[in-house]
């Protein structure tokens, strides 16, 4: 590969990594030089990505100048616009003139002319005239702080808007407008409903720009003024629509001058679009120039206005009790009284703010995840209280449950590497839980179940990690009846929380503890039919450990002095011995278990196999043996032993034995020592 031009290779068409690689390799001589080729091709690596980095970044500099170009050009469009719009009105203008101008357009002379229609238009401008100035009167009254000349002025549209921010459409306040043939006058409205003067524009000097709907704003108007751009908000895009066409009718007034009367609208006209501009601001009754013929419409009072707004930032602040005593306020206001305008848009506000509460705390209580179930369940009590309020019960105790199975199931894991009862800190957790649930929901039926639903969800739950971590394959059987009654005890503590899991929990546990005692029987059997014995007494070697074992026998309820022979023997062997230490072991074990009913049967049958195992082990005849010895080991393991271990069973268990007393009939079977063959007796003659 030539050093000077290696990005030339990399850019054919016809490169391929695995071949190019090959020739590398084919090329370079031993280790060194495959490192160094490697060293290169790390190097345009970086040198590649270095490029890339720097192109992306020349992309993103000319997407950012291009931003701001179009941004540039959509300003200059809305210039564009306003000069049109004034072209327009020149030209219609023009025209207009250009009719009266025309000869043709000349009215009759008073002589020529007809004089009843001369005189119904006189009439009828001098009715608009004294309305007219009826209605600036009016106007003057209602405004407070104006002090302009509304003389001379011809009134032509008025309602009420809302301002809006103009970087992020957020609403600012509620105004009125006033629109004349000349002048626009921009009032607000105060707390007590009256209006208090802004600004006053001259038309000449305005520009109204259509916005386009947005998903956060709907119905609104770009008023270009001197002091700037001023954007409103109207009811209806049918009333946005009149407005603009007024503000048309406004500048088209002040370029005729005095060429023309201004145009008035209809009164039909006008009386309309008082009303469509009521429901917007709630300022229906501000306006001056309503006619009685209008209905004074009903508001509702300023503190319900303001509700969403200060739920919305109670919310925000997390004071949630006052968020749903406000709320609670508000829907009692409404269900009392309905009547005012407005009612069904609040009352779907009051809605959807419910609504959000709702998910704020359902969130809130999700969140409260804690290592400590303790700790989530009382950092809950807040977001439960509040949501069982709002009759959202089914939800919050859902939230709950999933809380307190991360917790549980976390306390488990962590009592697991520490080698602790995981069985009392599960069933104690779920007490807990259980005692809390009911004090939060009370006897809902849907809560109640579930409660119970879960509850055995987490009962598969701990059984699965039971068997997995100390109840598997090769246990031995004592810790198996150690773990279970570790189990039984706390379980059956839950009765008195109202809580009865033990059927259930035995029913988990079943299979697989009927598994064990299988494969413990096999075991034990096979390890008591593979034991030789010598048949001989037992020599315990010390006196120490000849007490140690009488004392170990007198618990069970067997006195071993009658076999005690000499000082350190026992009149039995080592292996009868052994056995009786492990049968009565096994013996407690089974019991263990057998408190369930279930498996009861199972632990009797590895019992009674186990004894009669050891009972059917015979003497090697070929060997010289004691045959009475022989029947002594089990006539003791039959009229001793057995006994001991029914009473052991039927005491632990709490059940009576129904197959170990069957066993009783094995002492005829025991047989009587064989006599003695005649021995010769052989005499010396003595001298």
């Amino acid at each position: 590969m030539p050093e000077s031009s290696p990005n030339t290779v990399f850019d054919g068409k016809t490169f391929r990594a695995d071949d190019h690689v090959r020739d590398l390799v084919q090329e370079c001589v031993g280790g060194p030089e495959l490192l160094q080729r490697k060293a290169k091709i790390q190097t345009y690596s970086d040198q590649t990505s270095t490029a890339l980095k720097k192109h992306v970044y020349e992309n993103y500099m000319k997407f950012i100048d291009t931003a701001k170009e179009i941004s540039h050009l959509e300003s200059e469009m809305y210039q564009l616009s306003h000069i049109l719009i004034e072209q327009r009105n020149l030209l219609n203008t023009l025209r207009d003139s250009n009719i009266v101008d025309d000869p043709r357009n000349v009215p009759l002379d008073a002589d020529s002319a007809p004089e009843e229609p001369q005189t119904k238009s006189l009439d009828s401008r001098v009715n608009e005239e004294t309305q007219n100035r009826n209605t600036i009167a009016l106007i003057r009254e209602s405004l407070t702080g104006y002090s302009g000349v509304l003389d001379n002025k011809t009134f032509i549209h008025e309602g009420g808007l809302i301002g809006l921010d103009a970087n992020d459409y957020r609403p600012i306040c509620r105004t009125y407008l006033f629109l004349f043939n000349d002048t626009l006058i921009v009032a607000k409205v105060k707390h007590d409903k009256k209006l208090e003067f802004l600004a006053e524009y001259e038309a000449k000097k305005l520009a109204v720009i259509n916005i386009r709907d947005l998903d956060g704003v709907r119905n609104a108007i770009n008023i270009i003024t001197p002091d700037g751009s001023r954007i409103f908000q109207c009811i209806s895009p049918s009333a946005k629509a009149e407005w603009i066409e007024k503000f048309e009718v406004s500048m088209k007034g002040h370029q005729r001058h005095r060429k023309g009367p201004a145009p008035l609208p209809p009164m039909a006209t006008r009386q309309k679009s008082v009303v469509d501009t009521m429901s917007l601001c709630s300022d229906a009754t501000l306006s001056p120039t309503a006619e009685h013929a209008t209905t004074p419409l009903i508001f509702a009072p300023d503190w319900l206005s303001s509700a969403p707004e200060e739920i919305q930032a109670l919310i925000a602040q997390r004071h949630f009790e006052d968020t749903l005593s406000l709320l609670q306020k508000c829907e009692e206001y409404l269900a009392r009284d309905s009547a005012f305008h407005g009612a069904n848009e609040m009352r779907e506000k009051m809605k959807n703010l419910k609504a959000s509460l709702v998910s704020v705390l359902l969130l809130e209580l999700s969140a409260s995840q804690s290592r400590s179930l303790h700790a989530a369940l009382r950092s809950a009590r807040r977001p439960l209280k509040l949501l069982a309020e709002m009759k959202k019960s089914r939800e919050a105790c859902g939230a709950l449950l999933g809380v307190c199975t991360t917790a549980i199931r976390t306390a488990q894991r962590q009592a697991r590497r520490n080698n602790l009862g995981v069985a009392e800190i599960f069933f104690c957790d779920l007490a807990q839980v259980v005692a809390e649930f009911v004090g939060a929901f009370g006897p809902q039926a849907a809560c109640t179940a579930s409660l119970v639903v879960w509850c055995h969800q987490e009962l598969q739950y701990f059984a699965s990690q039971l068997i997995k971590h100390y109840l598997g394959k090769g246990t031995d059987l004592e810790a198996v009846a150690n773990c279970v009654e570790l189990v039984r005890v706390p379980c059956g503590r839950l009765t008195e929380v109202g809580l009865d899991v033990g059927y259930h929990m035995e029913g988990l546990l079943r299979p697989t503890l009927e598994g064990l005692l299988a494969e413990a029987k096999e075991r034990l059997i096979g390890a008591t039919q593979r034991l030789e014995d010598n048949w001989q007494p037992y020599n315990l070697r010390s006196k120490q450990a000849l007490r140690s074992t009488m004392k170990e026998f007198e618990v069970f309820g067997i006195n071993l002095k009658p076999l005690i022979t000499g000082d350190t023997f026992i009149n039995l062997t080592q292996s009868t011995v052994n056995f009786c230490r492990q049968f009565f072991v096994t013996t407690l074990s089974c019991a263990t278990l057998a408190k369930y009913e279930t498996l009861k049967y199972d632990a009797e049958v590895l019992v009674k196999e186990l004894f009669v195992a050891q009972f059917n082990l015979k003497a090697d005849p070929s060997t010289a043996i004691d045959l009475n010895f022989v029947s002594r080991n089990k006539l003791f393991l039959v009229e001793k032993v057995l006994p001991a271990a029914i009473a052991l069973f039927e005491t632990t268990s709490g059940r009576t034995c129904e197959l170990l007393p069957e066993l009783k009939g094995l002492a005829g079977k025991t047989g009587q020592p064989p006599k003695p063959k005649p021995r010769s007796i052989y005499q010396t003659e003595v001298l």
